[in-house]
C-alpha cells in the first residue's frame, strides 16, 4: 500500500485549487455537500469578516423570513418604549385601559407599527414636539428599512442559481473493460442550461517521512462538456493507466483519504448569466459495484420525456473488474 501511494505520489498532481498541500492544517472535508467551503475564519471581529448583505442574500427562506420578522418587532418594540418613556399622556387618541404599564405599551407598539409601515391609521397621533420629532424619525427609518427590505428580496428572487442536484453518491461501475468513477447531476427546475462544463479535482493524503500532504489530482473526464443540460448528465471518469486511482483495489480506496470534488458551469437561459455549483464525495459516499438505472423514459402518449429526478440516485449492483497491478 505505501508503495502505491508513493507511486500516486510521485504522478504529477495540480497545485491552482487554492487549498494548502499541508493536510495538517486541514479538518474534515474540504468541500460540503452542499457545495459550501469548509473554511472558518477568525482573526477579525463579526462585523469585519461577514458581509450582511451576502448573509441575507444566501440566507434559507424561512430563516430570511424570520431576521426580517425580528427586525421588524425589534425596531417596534424600541420605539414604543421611547413613546412610553416620553409619556402616553402624548399620543391623542390612547385608550382608557392605556393608564396601565403594560396597555400603554400595547398602544404604543401598535402606534409606532403604524407610523414605521407609515398606514397612519389616524387613531393615535402624537403630541408635544418631543413626540412628532421621534414619530418623523421613525417613519424615516421606516422608508429608509422597506427599501432596504425590498432590495433583499428582489436580490434573493432575481439572483442566478444552477438549480442543479446531484446523485448523492458516486459510483464506482464498470466502464469500457475498465473501472469508472460515476456521478449523475440534473437541472430540477424549468430552467434550462446550456453550454455545461464539468471539472473533477481529487485531494489524497499522504505520509511524506513523518509529514503529512496533500496532492491534488485533475481526474480526466470522458466527456467535459455538452451543449444542452436537457436530461441527466453522467460525468465519467475512467480508471485507466492515466487515472490516479489506477491499481487501487477496494480496500485501498477505503483506506486512502480522498475526497472528489465536482465543479459544475453553465450558461443559464433564462437569467442570460452564467451559473456554478460544486459538491464533493467521500469514501462514505462511494458505491462499490453499481451502475445507475434510467432516470428517464419516454412518456405514455409518445409525445415528450419524461424525466424522474427522484430516480437521479437509483443504481443496482454489478460486477466490476478488478484493478491491473503492476509487477514494478
Amino acid at each position: 500500500m505505501a508503495t502505491k501511494r508513493r507511486k500516486i505520489f510521485e504522478r504529477k498532481g495540480v497545485d491552482n485549487t487554492g487549498f494548502s498541500n499541508n493536510s495538517t492544517i486541514e479538518g474534515g472535508r474540504i468541500l460540503n455537500k452542499d457545495g459550501s467551503i469548509n473554511v472558518r475564519k477568525t482573526g477579525l471581529t463579526l462585523f469585519e469578516r461577514i458581509s450582511l448583505f451576502h448573509t441575507l442574500i444566501k440566507m434559507k427562506p424561512w430563516k430570511f423570513l424570520l431576521a426580517v420578522f425580528s427586525f421588524y418587532a425589534t425596531i417596534n418594540v424600541i420605539f414604543a418604549l421611547i413613546y412610553v418613556l416620553l409619556g402616553v399622556e402624548y399620543l391623542k387618541g390612547v385608550s382608557v385601559e392605556a393608564n396601565n404599564l403594560l396597555g400603554g405599551f400595547a398602544q404604543a407598539f401598535f402606534f409606532s407599527s403604524q407610523t414605521l409601515t407609515t398606514v397612519g391609521y389616524g387613531h393615535i397621533s402624537p403630541l408635544g414636539l418631543a413626540t412628532n420629532i421621534v414619530a418623523a424619525l421613525e417613519s424615516f427609518v421606516g422608508i429608509l428599512s422597506f427599501a432596504m427590505v425590498t432590495g433583499l428580496l428582489y436580490g434573493r428572487f432575481s439572483l442566478p442559481k444552477a438549480y442543479l442536484k446531484f446523485s448523492e453518491n458516486i459510483l464506482v461501475s464498470p466502464h469500457k473493460g475498465y473501472r469508472a468513477l460515476m456521478i449523475r447531476i440534473a437541472s430540477f427546475k424549468n430552467n434550462h442550461i446550456t453550454d455545461v462544463e464539468a471539472q473533477a479535482t481529487m485531494a489524497m493524503h499522504f505520509m511524506d517521512g513523518d509529514r503529512e500532504v496533500t496532492r491534488f489530482f485533475r481526474l480526466k473526464l470522458e466527456i467535459d462538456k455538452i451543449t444542452s443540460l436537457a436530461l441527466s448528465w453522467t460525468i465519467v471518469h475512467l480508471i485507466d493507466e492515466d487515472s490516479p486511482l489506477y491499481e487501487m483495489s477496494y480496500e485501498e480506496l477505503k483506506q486512502a483519504d480522498i475526497e472528489m470534488m465536482f465543479y459544475i458551469k453553465g450558461f443559464d437561459e433564462n437569467f442570460s448569466n452564467i451559473v456554478q455549483q460544486r459538491t464533493s464525495y467521500t469514501f462514505e459516499e462511494m458505491v462499490y459495484g453499481a451502475k445507475f438505472e434510467p432516470a428517464f423514459q419516454r412518456a405514455d402518449d409518445g409525445s415528450s420525456t419524461i424525466l424522474n429526478i427522484d430516480k437521479l440516485n437509483s443504481y443496482k449492483a454489478v460486477k466490476v473488474p478488478e484493478p491491473v497491478i503492476s509487477q514494478f
